[in-house]
């Protein structure tokens, strides 16, 4: 496939680099996909990523790449700025009410069915000692 040219070695190089590329197109599972390890970015981290991208003066292109990022990626840290910051402004000043565990919660339900009971068993024996008085006060 290799033809002579006046270029000389230039024409050999494009056919060479051209029938590369065309290799790796048509292999499925190139040899580094599947040695790729997932990156785990943390919060600061995509935080200082945010905020590069905000500056207008630096291409955002080189920073995806510089970070070994997709375009999707940075949409998703732009995504999840967006919604940690709504959650942090609309939260209402004052003190947080505190959460109670599933056990300390039933615990509580419960004590306050007994006290329930207890103030209905109280009501009517209420009831009882009005009508033995005659439904008269206790002022007497």
């Amino acid at each position: 496939m290799l033809e002579w040219s006046p270029e000389g070695d230039r024409k050999r190089s494009i056919t060479v680099a051209v029938q590369n590329r065309n290799h790796h197109m048509s292999n499925s599972n190139p040899p580094d996909a599947n040695n790729k390890k997932r990156r785990f970015l943390s919060p600061e981290k995509k935080f200082q990523i945010y905020l590069e991208a905000q500056d207008p003066t630096k291409p955002v292109g080189q920073l995806l790449r510089r970070e070994g990022l997709f375009s999707t990626d940075l949409a998703r840290i732009r995504q999840q700025v967006k919604e940690g910051a709504l959650t942090r402004l609309s939260a209402k000043p004052g003190p947080k009410q505190a959460k109670v565990s599933n056990d300390a919660y039933r615990a509580i339900k419960a004590e306050l069915e007994d006290k329930e009971r207890a103030l209905a068993d109280l009501a009517v024996e209420l009831a009882i000692l009005r009508k033995k008085t005659n439904g008269g006060s206790w002022d007497r």
